[in-house]
């Protein structure tokens, strides 16, 4: 915590701490006294008196919030209830075991082979037959069970004859489910020290968070309204004491009816079970004294999670809405070994440093503004990068048989009731009303190339048909959802639609892959594949489907690249390929897509003439490789922390004299570099000295840095060396251009080691 600069007297100290933090009355005469006794000791006014603030600030964030006593009335009332249902279960639960018949279970082990279980329905669990076919030690790892594909607690009784996987924390579904298992001692934790009223706690892609309506909460004179970082180290006592009473979680399925009277208390709850919750039946979650609303599935009990960090707190709104109720939202991470938080902390350093936020204010290369929030201000320095990228895929483009379009911002709303948006995608959009008509700023291009299909007769000849679009792209993304440049609410994408027969789909699937390992190759990315398949509500003929995912899967076969299948996770209107790309730092990203539309030609009514006089509709292949150009700015930032490529580099090479004589010479060479299509500058300052403007431009990080002296002067030559620091010497203008411009064209990625 930094103290503001009119921290100077006693009276503005503790002003500053009663507004701010709402301590206690007695703390203040503390403070109050103690600094007037500083104060009428004449000599080192203002360095004692920091002293004292930093003694104060200690006192602060040692300051420990206890639970509540006595808790919240609703704690107690929602625990009779659960015991009374809880009752009912167990006699329903008895019954079934009564009736109990062997089951088959088909079970896979540690090694992934499928072993054969008998057991008996509604007595044994997962669990059971994991002790029964893996060992020890990977038991104790399981945190969830897969029965028939679906998500499973492993302690909850088999049914019927099933398949069963197990998942540790190592998978995907098994760190959401941890995660979502640690929100709930986190919400546990909140009750017992706010006495807030929980709102939504789920896992997110990095850890998990909890919203609390906290209005008005207290603990005597400790205004508990807000979270702030001061009280992390309470809520992270009180998860402890959670985690070591290792409390299970526990199931229970309830009507409608019984969960209203059980969270009568909570306004936000009421709303869940009244606008979301259809089914007449719907499942609660307990550990010890918390008791949510919640699908589950769960961790077998608290003491799974061994280690866990409160991150940060914010505040929210109910929904993301700003009109709605003010909530604080706090924000978490765990894992099942102290050993991977150590790790997790080390790699959260390292991503601090490469912040793309931090960088790119650093670099003078983009901002944004209140007076347009979500919607990037690129400087010149950040506009040569992205202009950079989108006139490389430009270059492909041509290379690869793709044309570019320009189509229009802003579209009457009857084309996105066409194209099937309106209906799911019209609160993401920007809309106005024009002539008594309604228009929306357009969130995609997919509709508007489909207008441009449809402007003129098209023949078999004339498929594939690529069309591609850099249009400016608006989505009313949620204030709170705003992230740097990983998401926005106005951007670009290196956009593309494939219109093609169904025979072509293999070709041009190929060929979007050789694109993207092109493209992802060049920035040194690795990535994975996904094949989603047929989900369960599609739309079109089976038959269509089993063809477009044969020849979606035999393109990926025939490109030599390794994939997984992901059945059942296609969009409605077609089977994808998910990418992924890995930065330096390992982490996921999804920037490219590969998506097959059979829907959107339907919706459009796009024909055209087959080989045998007939009309087909053409199939719709959705392509991007980029995908937001803001968004792949942001990955790569951080993925070269700043240290761009030269190719890409806003900052290419500057020409530092060694003194004032040599001004007019190095202007000179700049202009050259300039002329010859370079991101050159010059430092002319007469007050620094060569060392100090050469560690200046490295930490700028200037690709290359070219020192001229008389010598050079008189050798129309400059003196090499790069941001690391490599020498390289002396060399002519002439040959560093042609080197310069070999980089340029090579696109070359390590250019200042092989100068």
């Amino acid at each position: 915590m930094k103290f503001p600069p009119f921290l100077t007297s006693s009276f503005s100290f503790r002003y500053y701490y009663s507004f701010h933090y709402k301590f206690p009355k007695q703390y203040h005469y503390i403070i109050t006294h103690k600094l007037q006794y500083i104060q009428s000791r004449k000599f080192h006014r203002f360095s004692v008196n920091y002293k004292m603030a930093a003694e104060v600030e200690q006192k602060i964030s040692n300051m420990t919030l206890n639970d509540l006593n006595p808790q919240p009335d609703f704690i107690a009332k929602r625990l009779e209830l659960w015991e009374q249902f809880k009752k009912r279960y167990e006699a329903e639960l008895a019954d079934n075991q009564n009736k109990s018949i062997e089951i088959t279970i088909n079970a896979k082990n540690k090694d992934g082979e499928t072993r054969e279980i008998k057991g008996n329905s509604w007595k044994i669990s997962p669990i059971d037959v994991a002790r029964q076919i893996c060992p020890k030690s990977f038991c104790d790892t399981l945190v969830i069970s897969k029965v028939n594909g679906a998500l499973w607690d492993l302690e909850r009784p088999l049914e019927a004859n099933c398949n069963l996987e197990f998942l540790t924390f190592d998978s995907l579904e098994g760190k959401q489910v941890f995660w979502h298992s640690t929100a709930h001692i986190l919400g546990e934790a909140l009750e017992k020290i706010y006495g807030g009223h929980l709102c939504y706690g789920p896992p997110i892609e990095n850890g998990f968070y909890y919203d609390m309506y906290s209005s008005g909460c207290c603990s005597g004179d400790i205004d508990l309204s807000a979270v702030t970082q001061a009280h992390y180290p309470s809520i992270e006592n009180s998860m402890k004491s959670i985690c070591n009473e290792k409390q299970p979680f526990e199931r229970l399925e309830l009507t409608k009816d019984e969960l209203l009277e059980m969270f009568a208390y909570n306004q936000f709850k009421v709303r869940i079970l009244k606008e979301k919750v259809k089914d007449p039946k719907t499942t609660v979650y307990r550990c010890g004294s918390l008791i949510d609303l919640c699908r589950g599935p769960h961790v077998r009990h608290t003491g799974f999670v061994k280690a866990f960090k409160v991150t940060k707190s914010s505040s929210s709104y109910w929904e993301g809405k700003a009109d709605a109720e003010a909530l604080q939202r706090v924000y978490g991470i765990s894992f099942p070994d102290s050993k991977q938080l150590k790790e997790w902390q080390r790699f959260q350093e390292e991503a601090a440093k490469r912040d793309h936020r931090k960088i790119g204010r650093e670099q003078g290369l983009f901002f944004f503004h209140e007076l347009s929030p979500g919607s990037c201000f690129f400087t010149p320095r950040g506009a040569f990068i992205y202009n950079t990228l989108i006139d490389y895929i430009r270059s492909e483009y041509r290379k690869r048989g793709f044309q570019e379009v320009v189509s229009p911002n802003i579209f009457n709303m009857k084309l996105w009731h066409i194209s099937g948006h309106a209906e799911h995608y019209a609160d993401n959009m920007f809309q106005f009303e024009l002539e008594k008509e309604k228009f929306g700023l357009k969130p995609m291009n997919c509709p508007g190339h489909c207008l441009i299909f449809d402007s003129d007769i098209r023949s078999w000849r004339d498929l594939p048909f690529r069309l591609a679009d850099f249009g400016v792209l608006h989505r009313n993304e949620l204030s709170g959802a705003l992230t740097g440049l990983t998401r926005v609410r106005r951007f670009q994408q290196d956009d593309a639609h494939i219109f093609c027969t169904i025979d072509q789909i293999n070709k041009e699937i190929r060929g979007a892959l050789d694109f993207l390992n092109a493209v992802y190759s060049l920035f040194g990315f690795t990535f994975d594949l996904c094949l989603s398949t047929r989900p369960e509500g599609y739309l079109g003929e089976l038959a269509v489907w089993d063809q477009a995912e044969k020849a979606l899967a035999d393109a990926l076969n025939e490109s030599g690249i390794p994939w997984k299948l992901n059945p059942g996770d296609g969009a409605f209107y077609g089977p994808k390929i998910d990418i992924t790309i890995n930065d330096a730092l390992r982490r996921p990203h999804q920037c490219a897509t590969i998506q097959l539309d059979f829907q959107l030609p339907i919706r459009f009514n796009l024909n055209y003439s087959a080989e045998d006089g007939t009309k087909k509709r053409p199939v719709i292949i959705h392509r991007a490789i980029l995908g937001s150009v803001e968004r792949f700015i942001a990955i790569l930032t951080e993925n070269f922390a700043g240290k761009w490529p030269f190719w890409l580099s806003p900052r290419q090479a500057i020409v530092l004299p060694v003194g004032p004589s040599c001004n007019e010479y190095a202007e000179k060479v700049r202009q050259q570099l300039h002329d010859a299509g370079f991101q050159s500058a010059c430092e002319l300052d007469p007050g620094l000295t060569i060392n100090k403007k050469v560690r200046n431009a490295q930490l700028a990080q200037f690709n290359f840095i070219l020192v001229v002296g008389d010598k050079e002067s008189a050798n129309n030559t400059v003196n090499v060396r790069t941001r690391d620091n490599k020498i390289h010497g002396e060399i002519s203008i002439l040959d560093l251009i042609e080197k310069f411009q070999q980089f340029k064209k090579e696109k070359t990625i390590n250019a200042e080691e092989i100068f």
